[in-house]
C-alpha cells in the first residue's frame, strides 16, 4: 500500500490575540508566511488555517475531478473551483461547520448526465472532503 507524508510547521510568539506566527511548508511554497488573529478573525494581512483548508479543499476536489473525468475518457478544458468555508462560534470555541464548493467546468463532449455524478463522486471521495467533519455542498456548472 502506498503512503504519502507531508509536513508543515507553525511558529508563534505572544498571546493568542496580540501574538504573531509564521507557517512554513515542506515544499517551501509557504516560507515563514505570516498568520495571526487579525488575518483569522478580521481582514488583516497574512493567512489563516481556515483559508488554507479552503485552498486545500478546492485544490483536492478539482484534481480528484480531473482524474474522474480522465477515467471517463474526458479531458477538461478548464475546471475552476471556489471553496467557501464557514466557521461558527460554539460555546467557548470555534467549529468549521461547512464548506461550499462552487465549480465552473468546461469539458468538451461531456453531458450533464455524465458530468454531475463524476463531480459528486469527486466531492465525496477527495481526501480533504473525507477528513473534514463539516457539511460539504457542491454547485457544479458545466458550461
Amino acid at each position: 500500500m502506498a503512503s504519502i507524508r507531508r509536513s508543515a510547521t507553525a511558529q508563534w510568539q505572544g498571546t493568542g490575540k496580540d501574538g504573531k506566527g509564521a507557517l512554513t511548508t515542506q515544499s517551501g511554497t509557504l516560507r515563514e508566511t505570516p498568520y495571526g488573529f487579525n488575518a483569522r478573525f478580521g481582514e488583516g494581512q497574512g493567512t489563516n488555517p481556515e483559508e488554507l483548508i479552503a485552498a486545500a479543499h478546492a485544490g483536492c476536489f478539482t484534481m480528484a475531478l480531473a482524474f474522474k473525468l480522465q477515467g471517463a475518457g474526458l479531458t477538461p478544458e478548464s475546471l475552476s473551483t471556489e471553496a467557501r468555508l464557514s466557521m461558527e462560534q460554539e460555546g467557548g470555541g470555534w467549529t468549521i461547520k461547512a464548506v461550499a464548493l462552487t465549480l465552473k467546468a468546461k469539458v468538451p463532449g461531456a453531458t450533464p448526465e455524465q458530468f454531475q455524478p463524476l463531480a459528486a463522486d469527486a466531492k465525496a471521495t477527495c481526501p480533504v472532503s473525507r477528513v473534514l467533519n463539516a457539511d460539504i455542498t457542491l454547485d457544479a456548472t458545466l458550461e
